[in-house]
């Protein structure tokens, strides 16, 4: 039986009341006020760094080769390519053979209450919250990949369809963010419909039903490594690469969120998004399709998919990219 944690105090012993600094120490996040965000619609403040700048204080400058320029971030790229160069063709082996284990292909054939267009407006409305929270595209690809993996393991009834998605952004998040969202925050963003017993009930029922197997390979870090490839392969400079990666980027969101892109693994996603984004911005030196390994066929099947899906929604794509390309 669990008991309130006052109930063991002495009966009769007079308590004194405590000071506002013991009382702001001693709550919990949850309960400390919290200002509301008014972009986007969003109630969930996002958390602001406890470190601000001084004003007098300036980035430091590294050497002449520029090997310690905290201020840029040409040293952290090189060093991420020097990891690719590395253990990039193993890393991508390994996780190319998972891929299969975590590709869930038809998530909604056993929902008799959550449809196509249900799930559709869900992760679209999951996109602009991880953005709003300044969340990393890893995690909205494995909120995804957890939300359509429980998918095909528990039936879910649509009232508590929403509270799915929160708690599997909220899973993705523990896992690749260095500060993850505050149960609050994540039932600030559902008008406090849930509880946060509900949500931490769902939270476990999830693990359990996953068998707390959730690193999925996911169109983020194919992304990632299609870019890096072309980079240290010549095909293409930096600057080229980072564009289209971008691009991919929106496309991905799109496919994500339709349920009929769930057929096509997340490397085939990539590769072709990709592809896609270098027609798009007119580059000499488009991506070789074939370092995938996939068929002609396929390739081209899901090329043309994709551009008809961004055809349809394109007006959603220019914000990845800087001014003059749309």
């Amino acid at each position: 039986m669990v008991t309130h944690p006052l109930s063991h105090e002495r009966p009769g012993r007079p308590r004194s009341p405590p000071s506002k600094r013991r009382r702001a120490a001693g709550a919990t996040p949850e309960e400390r006020a919290q200002p509301l965000c008014r972009g986007l619609g969003l109630r969930a403040p996002v958390k602001k760094s406890k470190c601000p700048s001084c004003p007098g204080e300036r980035p430091l400058q590294g050497d002449a080769a520029g090997l310690c320029a905290p201020g840029s971030p040409e040293p952290a790229a090189r060093l991420e390519l020097q990891a690719f160069r590395d253990y990039g063709a193993s890393w991508y082996r390994f996780r190319k053979g998972l891929e299969s284990k975590f590709h869930p292909r038809e998530p909604l054939a056993q929902q008799p209450q959550v449809t196509a267009e249900a799930r559709c407006k869900l992760i679209s409305w999951l996109i602009p919250v991880h953005r709003h929270f300044g969340f990393s595209f890893e995690s909205l690809c494995l909120a995804v990949n957890t939300l359509d993996r429980f998918l095909t393991t528990t039936p879910v009834a649509a009232d508590c369809f929403q509270l799915l998605g929160v708690t599997s952004l909220f899973i993705a998040c523990k896992q690749v963010e260095v500060h993850p969202p505050r149960v609050k925050q994540l039932l600030d963003l559902c008008c406090d419909v849930f509880s946060r017993q509900q949500l931490c009930n769902l939270e476990c029922i999830i693990l359990n039903k996953l068998h707390f197997n959730l690193g999925a390979p996911t169109i983020s870090f194919f992304l990632e490594h299609f870019t890096h490839l072309r980079v240290e392969s010549c095909q293409a400079d930096a600057r080229e690469a980072n564009n289209a990666k971008a691009l991919a980027k929106g496309m991905a969101e799109l496919s994500m969120a339709d349920y009929a892109f769930n057929k096509y693994a997340p490397s085939l996603l990539a590769i072709c998004s990709l592809r896609l984004a270098d027609q798009m911005l007119h580059h000499q030196n488009p991506l070789d399709l074939h370092i995938s390994g996939y068929p002609e066929e396929v390739l081209q099947d899901c090329t043309d998919k994709l551009h008809l899906l961004v055809s349809l929604n394109g007006d959603s794509l220019p914000h990845v990219l800087p001014p003059g390309y749309f």
